[in-house]
């Protein structure tokens, strides 16, 4: 596991005269904010945290003592480091842990990185950057996350079966 940040949720506004903020929640609804009492290495310290109803949440902040200061959060986005966050079960992964790896093919092919990782709605799909080389630019490739596309991956690599790795 390499040491990063993970982004939980990013401000998108006031909420009210006091300061609280509307937030837009990435991963798994509130309850993967809870755990945290701080975001972005201590800089904003959550007094209240609750559900707004509408998919996303009001948070109050210590450090933000009024509407002005809370708009001026706006766009921010709210990290915890990716050691914070709970263990996963065997076969699970979180994006952060597989943007930057290498990736091969399961003929040995070096592919190139992992650059991203989308859900368009049917699952996980990987973005493989592949490096420029004999004067043709940088290309870039999709795979979905699934065993018979990626029969293995670790946190070193991703092993990409030879027929997925087409671009």
């Amino acid at each position: 596991m390499r040491d990063a940040t993970v982004t939980l949720a990013a401000v998108s506004g006031a909420h009210g005269v006091t300061g609280d903020v509307r937030l837009k929640l990435f991963g798994e609804g509130l309850a993967s904010l809870k755990p945290h009492r701080s975001f972005n290495g201590g800089s904003l310290t959550v007094e209240k945290l609750k559900d707004d109803g509408k998919g996303g949440a009001i948070a109050r902040f210590a450090e933000v003592t009024d509407r002005t200061a809370a708009e001026k959060l706006r766009g921010t986005a709210l990290t915890v480091p990716r050691a914070s966050l709970p263990p996963l079960a065997e076969g699970e992964y979180y994006y952060t842990d597989l943007i930057g790896l290498p990736a091969v093919s399961t003929a040995g092919e070096a592919l190139g990185t992992c650059i991203a990782v989308e859900n368009f709605g049917a699952g996980d799909v990987l973005e493989i950057e592949r490096p420029a080389a004999d004067g043709k630019p940088k290309r870039r490739f999709m795979v979905p996350m699934r065993l018979e596309a990626v029969p293995d991956w670790s946190g070193e690599r991703l092993v990409i079966e030879a027929g997925y790795a087409q671009d």
